[in-house]
């Protein structure tokens, strides 16, 4: 059985295993219009409330965020996006190259 979910599906059985809107707003300590926005205009789970969610549903960070939490660590611990930067010897900047 495969187990992976959009961040979307993942929001979506977060409230579902709680549910209802306002019992994963209660959890994140938010109000339902805000839990309802976040689904309704498909945006992600805020990352301060990934652990709290997980704790409380089962629904694995991971599948919440996996931008935040990825499934394997990286092999020096930090993120493919953040390993990627250069710097300008010109100034002090710092920007994302995208592969």
């Amino acid at each position: 059985m495969d187990d992976t979910k959009t961040p979307f599906e993942a929001l979506e059985a977060a409230v579902a295993r709680v549910g209802s809107q306002t019992g994963l707003a209660r959890i994140c300590g938010v109000s339902q219009p805000a839990v309802w926005k976040w689904l309704k205009t498909s945006k992600r789970l805020p990352p301060e409330h990934c652990i709290a969610v997980e704790a409380q549903t089962g629904v694995s960070r991971h599948n919440l965020r996996p931008d935040i939490y990825p499934l394997e660590p990286t092999s020096n611990g930090v993120p493919d996006q953040i390993r990627n930067i250069s710097c300008d010897r010109t100034g002090i900047s710092h920007r994302m190259v995208r592969a």
